[in-house]
């Protein structure tokens, strides 16, 4: 089974549409698919028409939020509801093609065709509006953003903002969602060992509706892709970031002070003549890096010790097969 999974936030005017796009391609791929629509708050009545379309399609469902809490969170229920073997991931706004949903399949089975960046079955396959229809100043800093993730990261795609993915089942078991990381998953999931590539898609022009987007996505981008290479990086070892600056600092700061520590003997003693320590700058920097070199390394302990405990319940590995003892592989 393909599950769909479709944040709605006031798409009222395209959810008919939209729907019936994808019930048609369904029937003409003779695709075993099911759509799950979640309602982010909508104040339009997208929520009645989702109603609706459960009531005339069996394989059509709907979760609505109280109020709007953003995108992570109604892929986080959708993820939970969809029962699907791959999950497909989708904007309800019409400017996602549902006949590339055959695509997206056909390359987590078999992989890119020859001269891709990968070869073989994909866990994460993602998509790249080569040809956008959007406004310049939409296209533009999303370039650079996605340009920043691939050289930070090293999950080179060229459109990590993409709403429209495909992911095997067992990938959203072991990639928690918050905030706004999303737009992250094939890099936390290429993390975590899963096989990430994208393809080509067709990007529609909006219909209905204007953007929910504005200039603060790039700014909690550029913030939340912080936050991602940080846990992919040190999640499990924070002390190895934060203790490497912190030795960094209390060394240069030593240093200052035995230098510091040098001039007040050789005053003292008549060899040489240095003004007098506490109108030396370097005094005061010398300090104010070993309190900070302290600080990160206790920091970096504190870290450790949370870690510590949370990875009692939480796996840090991922699992791609197991054998019994007979010899038999399963899937995980």
């Amino acid at each position: 089974m393909i599950s769909l999974v479709i944040p709605v936030y006031n798409e009222k005017e395209s959810l008919e549409a939209l729907h019936g796009e994808i019930r048609a391609v369904a029937e003409a791929e003779r695709l075993d698919v099911e759509v799950v629509f979640i309602d982010d708050g909508s104040k339009d009545g997208s929520w009645d028409v989702i109603r609706s379309l459960a009531r005339r399609d069996p394989r059509t469902r709907g979760i609505r939020f109280r109020r709007n809490f953003g995108k992570a969170a109604a892929l986080t229920a959708g993820f939970r509801a969809a029962k699907g073997d791959v999950v497909i991931t989708m904007d309800a706004d019409l400017q996602d093609d549902p006949r590339e949903i055959p695509r997206f399949v056909k390359a987590l089975e078999n992989g890119l065709p020859e001269g891709g960046p990968t070869t073989g079955p994909l866990d994460v396959v993602g998509g790249w509006k080569k040809v956008r229809h959007d406004p310049w100043h939409k296209v533009y800093p999303s370039r650079v953003f996605n340009g920043l993730v691939g050289w930070t990261t090293g999950v080179r795609l060229h459109d990590h903002n993409c709403g429209m993915k495909a992911y095997r089942a067992e990938v959203l078991k072991e990639v928690r969602l918050y905030g706004e990381l999303h737009r992250f998953i094939p890099v936390l999931a290429a993390a975590r060992g899963f096989k990430v590539g994208e393809i080509v898609i067709n990007h529609r022009p909006r219909q209905f509706g204007h953007s929910k987007y504005g200039v603060r996505r790039f700014v909690r981008g550029f913030l939340d892709l912080m936050t991602v290479y940080f846990l992919t990086a040190y999640g499990q070892r924070p002390q190895h970031l934060m203790g490497s600056w912190g030795l960094l600092a209390i060394v240069l700061g030593s240093l200052g002070m035995a230098w510091l520590s040098v001039e007040w003997v050789l005053t003292a003693t008549g060899v040489a003549a240095f003004p007098p320590l506490h109108t030396r700058p370097l005094l005061v920097y010398s300090v104010g890096v070993l309190i900070v070199g302290v600080q990160l390394m206790a920091t970096g302990l504190l870290a450790e010790l949370f870690t510590a405990y949370q990875g009692r319940e939480e796996d840090s590995f991922s699992v791609a097969e197991r054998i019994d003892g007979a010899g038999e592989g399963d899937e995980p």
